[in-house]
């Protein structure tokens, strides 16, 4: 449907940030008959100094004002909890480390959002996100962004052929230093505003505190590969595997080097079954250290597994492609081998697929 004039009317998601801001201006620029959509995804403990709910939505109205764009907001809170909020809070109590963007991603921005664009006469819609869709032969295929330092397709492997084939994303092109210089040309109110980072529904509030509220757990013991009790843990949903800061061990005498330095601890295993953090010491102890993975729940852009390959992957976000081999294992699973072993694989995280630029999908690690 168009609104008259015969221009295409994209429904774009703007979050009050720079790069969804300037991404509606582009469009505009562009010809299409722009509309702007907030999404309200969160609305537990709105009033918190964490959620900057309110103030993204005067950045977004703002914003809509100065490019000349309606703007409307749109409640997906109970969506979201059913959905993304449900499967993390799953996730973190079975000891696995979900990345709800992923899932926010597939069953929010692209498919309750798409849903409500379409009842708004859109042809298409758009975000801000950083990656490009490609278009031929009748099917669509998702690409990393030439922008590779702030390529986001990783949190968009999900997403299918009906999505993508309706999908703009007006920042693939760019490099993110331009954004923000269009931004400030424009004398946007939110120029200079800093990019969001972490979890929506948590901002930039402690972890732990956040989790304490929705799930139970409980302390364990924390042992060393040999099976010595080093310490104790809090809660086998509170660590994920690599981490170092914050598990509350160090300087025990036995561990240090014969020059009286020691080499940092590491969390590396969890076994759930009996509630016991496995720690090792040194970055490069083998039980951090993965030849392979398996990952169920594959999706993949194309709508079938790529066959059997060599390809490349990333078993988490910031992170270089490595090589690897993929051996498809029946519909929703498959494995990897890689070339190198590969640092902290970590269940629940996402295994994501590329031939060169072409994100291909993935699935989760299990």
């Amino acid at each position: 449907m168009s609104n008259g004039s015969g221009k295409k009317r994209v429904v774009i998601g703007m979050s009050g940030g720079v790069d969804s801001s300037v991404s509606a201006w582009l469009l505009k620029e562009q010809g299409y008959d722009v509309v702007g959509l907030f999404m309200k995804n969160w609305e537990d403990d709105d009033d918190s100094e964490y959620c900057s709910t309110r103030q993204d939505w005067i950045d977004a109205a703002s914003v809509a004002d100065v490019v000349g764009v309606d703007i409307e907001a749109v409640n997906f809170a109970s969506e979201y909890k059913d959905r993304v909020f449900a499967d993390f809070l799953r996730e973190y109590q079975a000891g696995r480390t979900p990345n709800p963007d992923v899932l926010c991603n597939a069953e929010i921005k692209f498919k309750a959002f798409l849903d409500h664009a379409m009842t708004l006469g859109a042809d298409l819609i758009a975000t801000g996100h950083y990656a490009r869709v490609r278009h031929h032969g009748g099917k669509s295929e998702l690409l990393k962004a030439v922008d590779h330092t702030k390529d986001q397709s990783y949190f968009l492997h999900r997403l299918n052929q009906a999505q993508l084939s309706k999908t703009l994303f007006p920042l693939g092109e760019i490099p993110k230093t331009e954004v923000r210089k269009i931004a400030e040309k424009l004398k946007l109110p939110n120029a200079a505003k800093k990019d969001s980072t972490g979890i929506c529904f948590i901002g930039e509030r402690p972890f732990r505190e956040f989790l304490n509220r929705y799930l139970s757990y409980k302390p364990g013991p924390m042992m060393t590969p040999e099976g010595k009790v080093v310490g104790e843990h809090v809660g086998l949903s509170f660590y994920t595997l690599g981490q170092r800061k914050g598990i509350g061990v160090g300087g025990m005498k036995e561990y240090k080097n014969p020059d009286g330095s020691s080499d940092a601890w590491y969390v590396a295993k969890k076994d759930i079954v009996n509630n016991v953090l496995y720690i090792v010491q040194g970055h490069d102890h083998p039980w951090l250290l993965s030849p392979a993975l398996r990952a169920d729940q594959a999706s993949w852009v194309a709508g079938e597994a790529p066959e059997a390959r060599a390809l490349s992957a990333k078993t988490r976000y910031r992170q270089a492609d490595v090589a690897c081999e993929i051996a498809p294992e029946g519909a929703s699973d498959f494995a990897l081998k890689f070339m190198e072993a590969q640092w902290a694989v970590t269940p629940g995280q996402s295994a994501v697929l590329y031939d060169g630029d072409v994100c291909l999908g993935g699935g989760i690690i299990a």
